[in-house]
């Protein structure tokens, strides 16, 4: 008697294979992208190499999609980042590696962090904040939102004049600790910031 034949479609190696996830899919779209930019795809390569990421169903679908692409480094993780205000202020601005966690203290001349020039791949990024005498004040970019409720007002209180929206792919900045004696405020850039951003965008 003649062995039974698996319906079509249904090898037993594919479904033993992992299923691919909707990030799975758009991590390669990305990579994807990248490669185009980069001069390594042209656009009907591009196009068709998109179209059967959109639809892989596993992670076998999707691995030859990128394998004659280079591997993207990582960048090193950056060490925790620890600000102290002290008697004369300090501030972080303009081009710098943001790490996961960072540690701000207002001390008696405050204390800045600037993110608008910033490039930042991490979803969340942890402050522990304490204003201290003199205040922290936090600028992020208007894609990136905020998360407060981490924080204890104190007696300067934690204001929180961000808007909600967030835009994909950018981090969430999640304030820990007190607001101290002077607070801390963070904000999306004023009509000042604004206008140097416009001037000297960053790149």
């Amino acid at each position: 008697m003649p062995a039974e034949q698996p319906p079509p479609g249904d090898d037993p190696v594919s479904r033993l294979a992992p299923r691919a996830s909707h990030s799975d899919r758009e991590a390669v779209v990305e990579r994807l992208q990248e490669a185009a930019a980069e001069g390594r795809l042209d656009m009907a390569e591009l196009d068709e190499r998109v179209e059967r990421a959109l639809t892989a169903k596993t992670h076998a679908d999707l691995a030859p999609l990128t394998a004659d692409l280079p591997v993207p480094e990582v960048p090193a993780p950056a060490e925790p980042l620890v600000l102290k205000g002290g008697m004369q202020g300090v501030s972080r601005t303009g081009r710098w590696n943001v790490p996961s966690h960072i540690t701000v203290r207002g001390g008696m001349g405050g204390a800045a962090l600037d993110f608008t020039r910033t490039e930042c791949r991490l979803s969340d990024v942890e402050i522990d904040v304490n204003g201290e005498m003199a205040g922290v004040t936090i600028v992020i970019p208007d894609e990136w939102a905020a998360d407060v409720t981490g924080a204890d007002p104190g007696i300067g209180n934690v204001k929180d004049r961000t808007t909600p929206e967030r835009a994909p792919g950018t981090p969430l900045i999640r304030l820990t600790g007190t607001g101290g004696m002077a607070g801390v405020t963070i904000r999306h850039p004023n009509r000042w910031e604004r206008r140097k951003l416009r001037k000297n965008p960053p790149r």
